[in-house]
């Protein structure tokens, strides 16, 4: 099984080109209306990152992986994503999340797996975990980076020719 915080900087170092190669208009624009903008994704992964690191290191000191929640949509209307700068939104959120990756890889194999039977992950996670099944930390970190994939995609995939805008370059 590849190590988990080099999952995360190979998802980072593939996306960073990718997501600069989008020019600042089609950033602005969501797919479809009522919907974020490439910028409120990247905003609301940097929110993501935001919440995840503090519970990724408390997960290693306590015994339980209960954590609260946060109100997604209206933390992306709070900061203003649209406001900020392309570019600033995608080096923020890459150098957050290589902290991350080396969080990840930092911590021991044996933190990763201990099952944990109190958890709060059947309401956090990007895909939930029962409370009646035990958790992982391992299970949650990598959950995390499935949910990056997730939105990375929908940014990646849903700004194309169809919709006349390309990429830069």
């Amino acid at each position: 099984m590849p190590e988990i915080g080099t999952e995360l900087r190979d998802a980072i170092d593939g996306a960073v080109p990718l997501l600069l190669a989008l020019d600042d208009k089609a950033s602005l624009l969501p797919r479809t209306p009522g919907k974020w903008s490439p910028r409120q994704i990247v905003g609301h992964l940097i929110d993501s990152a935001c919440n995840n690191h503090a519970r990724f290191v408390r997960a290693q000191f306590q015994e339980d992986l209960v954590f609260p929640g946060y109100e997604q949509d209206r933390w992306v209307a709070v900061q203003r994503y649209d406001d900020v700068p392309w570019t600033e939104l995608i080096a923020l959120w890459a150098a957050y999340n290589r902290h991350i990756a080396r969080i990840m890889s930092a911590a021991p194999e044996s933190e990763l797996t201990r099952p944990r039977a109190r958890h709060s992950l059947d309401a956090i996670a990007w895909q939930p975990v029962p409370t009646a099944r035990p958790a992982t930390l391992g299970y949650f970190m990598r959950d995390y980076i499935g949910h990056l994939h997730h939105h990375l995609k929908q940014i990646l995939d849903g700004w194309n020719d169809d919709r006349g805008l390309r990429a830069k370059g």
